[in-house]
């Protein structure tokens, strides 16, 4: 009776409210509007007291973000969900308390173009549905911002966006970003009462919950493909042995085969961050504090000051989590994998359980795209490629490109494939008199560069790591080094004491071990040759360096170093459950 007598009160009295704000947004009038100013007063006082959040982490620069409302029902602007209008205050409410952000609002498709979004560090589908736009330009500069380091919030409807029932091929590559498309409806009523349970309750983007399951009545969707567990990390979902299962619910088959009915989670798109949750149908949501503080959480992750993995939940293991902790990517250079194609390198990562790779200029992409993985590629290629990432749950944090000239119109055309891309770190070897004009790059755009060593013929002055110490002395901290230990151990450096020459000039590293540490060395499994990995691995806990990826670059026996390959990821596994436990 006391879940029955609060929703009746919320649904009628701030229906009224919500709708009047929500028209009122899209310029919809409605009679003597004035008659609900006392309620709409009340429903804001009820944000206001509910909103004892706080930011859990200081902004690391003012943010700034955009809230989007709209829905699109068969091509026809409708008002959308009551709720709107409430999310619309709370979000701004909230970042105007806490100082962890302005906001501003749109209605407007237009806003999607790249130039515009680019002035925002998120963006906050607040209930939107439909077919936003058609435009296949604003639809592509969307994807392009987020992918390039911008940041997603979607709420509740957000999962029926860019698309239309029963048809969701009109944009998919929109639910590949999200994570899922609404595909099944609604089994619970939004006056039902769900049980919740905390997937992952330590996530910074789950706390506000306190590690305990909670019981909310909303309406919440069913997602089918492109969500999977490999590709998204679940913060919490639907507990079936407390909520009511019943299959006359009309379920999707695999659904109820598996019982996994996700609630809110994050994924990796790029260098964007994504959070979606499906709550937000109801008005009484905007007055519940742990769900505001989740969606203060959010923003705060999406925009990128709160800290939080992103992992898929079908990857995590007892290892990963402590490599997590220590903050560390751990995932496969695709040269280990040279005689394949960049689309057979990721089928190879995914298989082997990582969620991380490094990206290699000279390998061809697929058999459908028989090009070079560069800066040459199409648009549509590119975004092909992204699509095949992000369907096996893979991030691309480094390319490897031997040089970046001085010639700035080809190295700015390197500079927007890397952004395009999601790239964190480029490897390469550009000359030294071009290293201001690449560091103005770097800034620029906001992505590493670390310097690669090879041997004396191609690298007679990067081989040294006191000489890249020397010539990043006075440059910018995204300047640094690529860390090839097989390298140095060919020309008889110690490559656990050239990382201590380095110390916060170690960028990524490009990890081996040597049968010796001389000439004649070769690749071996890691933990049984020379190089001291150990020591090195706790040097950078000790001093809190975390690089791009630690990336795995197996260079011996050739298409037959699968079985090594896996006896070096169980070494760096063991290594990282040591090192976390410590």
């Amino acid at each position: 009776m006391k879940h029955s007598t609060q929703i009746t009160f919320c649904l009628i009295i701030l229906t009224i409210v919500g709708l009047h704000n929500s028209f009122a947004e899209q310029g919809i009038t409605i009679e003597n509007p004035e008659a609900y100013h006392k309620i709409a007063d009340e429903a804001r006082k009820r944000i206001d007291d509910a909103a004892n959040v706080k930011a859990r982490a200081k902004p690391e620069k003012p943010r700034r973000v955009l809230v989007f409302s709209m829905h699109v029902n068969k091509g026809e602007v409708r008002s959308g969900h009551p709720s709107i209008a409430l999310a619309n205050y709370a979000i701004k409410h909230m970042g105007d308390k806490t100082g962890a952000y302005t906001t501003d609002y749109s209605s407007k498709p237009a806003d999607f173009a790249i130039e515009n979004l680019e002035q925002y560090d998120a963006i906050i589908f607040n209930n939107t549905a439909g077919m936003l736009t058609e435009d296949k330009t604003l639809q592509n500069d969307l994807l392009d911002y987020i992918f390039a380091g911008g940041g997603f919030v979607g709420t509740h409807a957000a999962g029926a966006t860019f698309c239309q029932y029963p048809i969701y091929d009109y944009f998919p590559e929109f639910g590949e970003m999200l994570g899922g498309f609404e595909s099944g409806g609604h089994p619970w009523k939004p006056h039902e009462y769900i049980h919740l349970k905390m997937d992952d309750p330590d996530h910074p983007a789950n706390l506000a919950f306190d590690g305990k399951n909670i019981e909310v009545s909303d309406e919440v969707f069913q997602f089918t493909d492109p969500y999977s567990r490999n590709r998204l990390r679940v913060l919490n979902s639907i507990d079936p042995t407390r909520t009511d299962m019943n299959p006359a619910r009309r379920m999707l088959p695999e659904r109820e085969a598996d019982q996994d009915f996700a609630i809110s989670w994050v994924k990796r798109f790029g260098k964007g961050r994504v959070f979606y949750t499906s709550l937000g149908h109801n008005n009484h949501l905007y007055w519940n504090t742990p769900i505001l503080q989740q969606t203060l959480d959010a923003i705060q992750f999406a925009v990128g000051d709160l800290k939080g993995p992103t992992t898929p939940s079908a990857k995590l293991t007892p290892a990963i989590e402590a490599q997590e902790n220590l903050n560390w990517n751990f995932g496969i250079a695709a040269y280990t994998f040279k005689n394949n194609t960049l689309f057979e390198t990721i089928e190879k990562v995914d298989e082997l359980g990582l969620a991380y790779v490094g990206g290699l200029n000279v390998q061809n992409v697929s058999a459908d795209i028989p090009k070079k993985f560069d800066h040459h590629l199409t648009d549509e290629e590119i975004r092909k490629i992204r699509s095949k990432l992000t369907m096996h749950g893979i991030t691309m944090l480094t390319y490897f490109v031997f040089d970046i000239r001085g010639d700035k119109v080809e190295s700015r055309r390197i500079f927007e494939f890397g952004k395009k891309m999601g790239i964190e770190t480029f490897i390469s070897e550009p000359k030294i008199e071009d290293l201001d004009w690449v560091e103005n790059l770097c800034v620029e755009y906001g992505i590493k560069l670390a310097i690669h060593n090879h041997g004396p013929r191609l690298s007679p002055v990067y081989m040294y790591p006191e000489k890249i110490v020397e010539l990043t002395q006075d440059r910018s901290p995204l300047i640094g080094a690529a860390c090839d230990f097989g390298h140095w151990a060919k020309e008889g450096i110690d490559p656990y004491e050239a990382v201590k020459i380095l110390g916060d000039r170690v960028i990524t590293i490009q990890m081996h071990d040597q049968s010796q540490i001389n000439a004649d060395g070769h690749d071996v499994p890691w933990g049984t040759g020379k190089i001291k990995l150990d020591k090195i691995l706790q040097f950078l806990k000790q001093e809190s360096i975390t690089p791009t990826m630690f990336g795995l670059e197996y260079s011996y026996n050739w298409d037959h170093s699968l079985p090594e390959i896996k006896t070096s990821i169980d070494y760096f596994n063991q290594q990282s459950l040591k090192l976390a436990n410590h």
